[in-house]
């Protein structure tokens, strides 16, 4: 019997070597846009490679008649479910009483939306202009079921919890600009919590909403907006900044959860480091201001008696 050959075990270099195929989600497309052409799919099967050309000028800014309904119905409903949680929902009428209740819940209602309603439509738009920067289709669509559950629940439970719509993007993304579009949300909100401290400072300072002493605080635990017959609209001011203080950082937050189709599971997939720094920049101040170390009313008030 013929003895084995010891060459069988060296295996020469293929022969045939397979074109490198480029990853969706690595690379720059012909064109140098964060999306990939037929041409552009057709040349990475073929190993060859296009001369980018320029993609031209985009209108980024730029809202449809529909999408502006959409933004306009999602609004409506998100301020007025803001308006049931600030009076506690349907359990406040037995607490204020019907009149009390009807007059806060009109008053309250422009509150957040002036104080809340920046935090939710910048969001969105953060998302948007970051998607069509890179060349999508991009607009926000309301959820008609996700906003009537939002309402009901803080009408009967005075609890909210709402998903009102979302940015849709239409394009064949890379993993990386598909992180972009989902972190743009979240670092809205950042934004808007970092200029928000010397915005609302340098409002109630000037106003000098803290220097009214006696503002009545209704059976609920909040601040009364109107005393007899006239309109208390420091006390409308300084729940208008601790709102947009709280409610960016925790919608923040609660926007980068990795689950299901909320920012934090696109930006996980795309880098986890940038994933989890984003995460704790806003878990740390969202849980110790639940912890009580710290709160947005002092917080600003301390800043007003240090500067005015």
């Amino acid at each position: 019997m013929a003895s084995r050959d010891p060459r069988a075990d060296i295996v020469d270099t293929d022969p045939f070597p397979q074109p490198k195929i480029r990853r969706i989600h690595s690379q720059e497309s012909s064109t140098g846009s964060s999306m990939f052409t037929i041409d552009d799919l057709q040349n990475m099967f073929a190993g060859k490679k296009s001369t980018p050309e320029p993609t031209g000028n985009k209108k980024i800014w730029e809202f449809s008649e529909i999408e502006k309904q959409h933004l306009g119905l999602a609004t409506a409903a998100f301020t007025l479910a803001l308006g049931f949680m600030a009076v506690r929902g349907l359990s406040g009428i037995s607490t204020l009483g019907m009149n009390t209740w009807i007059v806060t819940l009109l008053l309250a209602m422009p509150v957040m939306l002036f104080a809340v309603g920046p935090a939710f439509i910048l969001h969105e738009i953060g998302h948007k202009i970051v998607a069509k920067k890179y060349g999508c289709w991009a607009e926000f669509r309301a959820d008609p079921k996700g906003l009537r559950f939002g309402i009901m629940l803080s009408f009967f439970l005075g609890f909210l919890f709402m998903a009102p719509g979302a940015v849709m993007v239409s394009g064949l993304l890379k993993r990386r600009y598909n992180g972009y579009i989902a972190v743009a949300g979240p670092l809205t909100n950042l934004s808007l919590f970092i200029i928000g401290i010397p915005m609302w400072v340098l409002i109630l300072g000037i106003t000098g909403s803290f220097d009214l002493t006696s503002i009545p605080m209704l059976e609920n635990g909040s601040r009364a907006y109107a005393d007899g017959g006239s309109i208390i609209w420091q006390s409308m001011l300084v729940d208008a900044g601790v709102w947009w203080i709280s409610a960016n950082l925790i919608l923040g937050l609660f926007n980068m959860i990795p689950w299901g189709p909320l920012d934090g599971a696109k930006v996980k997939d795309w880098n986890e480091q940038v994933f989890y720094g984003v995460f704790f920049i806003f878990l740390v101040p969202v849980l110790s201001m639940f912890l009580g170390f710290w709160s947005p009313v002092a917080l600003l008030e301390g800043l007003v008696n240090k500067i005015f």
